[in-house]
């Protein structure tokens, strides 16, 4: 009997063994494919900036020939550019309050949409006019995803890689705008010049039906943010795709959390952003997205090839140097992104700045004094710029402006500062050849060369260093003495 009682004993230990084995087995397992799921809805979400990268880049490619088979003037040819950030503008301030209503992965899926029907609608325009309203649709779906994907991300992401997953929609974008000069590229080279006035553009403008459709595909794989759900008062799905990105132990505490958050913020009102130390957040969170925009690097993007023409560039090697100057892009924001959390934010900033004003100089100069061999330096001297902006302005506004914010006004500061980035967007887009066609090259250059002067001062006199902070010692920064005082007294009393 007490033998068999020792063989039982020994039995049970094995399988209680064996159980604890194979659950660690099964956690290993979850993990690894909880992993998997995160990246493919981070993804997925992150794709819009694909969709923004090639829109950005398209007209590039297809503005000249609009310009000579339209005889468009500068306003016009600005126009042609700039109207897509007019649909971009009015998606973004509706963005938050759509979402609310019909959940993030339903607009998300009407953004796909809208950018189909406007690629289509753009390769088949017939006129000026249905060209910019196509434009004007893909530029509205393009504002929803742009203020929703990183949203969205954020809201699934597991806190411990929310930063590297949001920075997706970032480095998609470059991929876009990288990718899309080279599709300019090959189009330009698939016939004769003739070609390209008759059929070549609307093929470079028609391409963007495949990113479109792409992430519509992608968004039926992802599920609703959990967040979303927890408003609508589905806890119960909330929590179950928590657990499959977090496992049960992290799940319960996010959903805790996105509980406690969401009766924050329905209590409290953008207004507080206009309270002292606030106000000062607010403020550098504008002038961030407002400096990401006016410094320059839209102008090179929206008109490189023309650029690239004036200097001589011909037979379609302006294409070829802008397809150069997108692979830069992809290179140093991948940089950017390794370099960003040990350097720090401020500092890439002052750098990039002060590089970009020296490099805007030198390239107001080949215009100025009409060198010889001016193409090859403008490549060297663009391509210095645009290195220099990748690894400063271009992805850290993105990262820092939701930063510089507490929780429960995150998105609605996020939105706020995001529009002016559109209107900024919109003024470069417009007005760029205006300034070129009035001012020369020399001078629109020279002045973007100013504004990088001028970014450099802002950054390194009112921007603050948030590396390695918490997001609660950066929200210490913006309060006021008379608030850090009376916080100190409390806590005197309390203890």
């Amino acid at each position: 009997m007490k033998a068999y009682k020792e063989r039982a004993l020994i039995f049970r230990s094995k399988r209680k063994r064996y159980h604890t084995l194979s659950y660690g087995r099964i956690n290993i397992m979850e993990k690894k494919h909880s992993l998997w799921y995160v990246i493919l809805i981070a993804s997925a979400a992150g794709m819009a900036g694909l969709l923004y990268g090639f829109d950005t880049a398209v007209i590039s490619g297809a503005i000249g020939y609009l310009q000579e088979i339209y005889n468009l003037s500068p306003a016009m040819e600005g126009w042609v550019i700039s109207c897509v950030m007019i649909g971009g503008v009015t998606g973004v301030a509706l963005s938050g309050f759509l979402s609310d209503r019909w959940g993030r992965k339903k607009l998300l899926m009407v953004s796909a949409i809208f950018f189909i029907i406007s690629a289509l609608g753009s390769a088949f325009a017939i006129d000026v006019t249905t060209l910019v309203l196509a434009r004007i649709l893909g530029g509205l779906g393009i504002g929803f995803a742009s203020a929703l994907s990183v949203t969205y991300i954020s809201e699934c992401a597991p806190p411990a890689i929310r930063g590297r997953l949001g920075s997706l929609y970032q480095l998609f974008t470059i991929l876009g705008i990288s990718a899309t000069f080279y599709i300019n590229y090959g189009v330009a080279n698939s016939g004769t010049y003739e070609w390209g006035l008759e059929l070549g553009w609307r093929w470079m403008l028609g391409y963007g039906t495949i990113p479109g459709i792409i992430f519509l595909i992608l968004l039926f794989f992802i599920p609703e943010s959990p967040r979303y759900l927890v408003q609508k008062k589905d806890e119960k799905q909330a929590l179950h795709i928590l657990q499959r990105i977090n496992g049960e132990k992290v799940a319960a505490k996010e959903l805790k959390e996105i509980k406690a958050s969401i009766e924050v913020e329905q209590s409290s009102s953008a207004k507080e952003l206009l309270r002292p130390g606030l106000r000062m957040a607010m403020g550098v969170g504008i002038f961030l997205a407002l400096f990401n925009q006016v410094i320059g690097m839209n102008a090179v993007t929206y008109y490189g090839p023309d650029i690239f023409r004036s200097v001589g560039f011909e037979n379609n090697t302006e294409f070829l140097a802008t397809s150069i100057i997108g692979s830069v892009q992809v290179v140093f924001t991948i940089v950017a992104l390794l370099l960003i959390d040990k350097l720090g934010r401020k500092k890439l900033m002052a750098i990039g700045s002060s590089l970009m004003a020296v490099f805007m100089v030198l390239i107001g100069a080949v215009f100025y004094l009409d060198l010889p061999n001016a193409g090859i330096f403008l490549i060297i001297f663009i391509a210095g710029f645009t290195a220099a902006f990748c690894v400063s302005m271009g992805p850290i506004p993105w990262i820092m402006i939701p930063e510089i914010f507490p929780n429960h006004l995150r998105a609605k500061a996020v939105g706020i500062a995001t529009i002016f980035l559109w209107g900024a967007n919109w003024a470069i887009g417009q007005f760029t050849p205006v300034l070129i066609n009035n001012m020369g090259s020399a001078f629109t250059f020279w002045m973007f060369a100013v504004i990088n002067v001028i970014c450099f001062i802002f950054v390194m006199t009112i921007v603050p260093e948030t590396k390695n902070k918490s997001l609660e010692e950066i929200g210490q920064l913006w309060k006021t003495k008379e608030q850090k005082e009376n916080e100190k007294q409390v806590k005197e009393e309390l203890a």
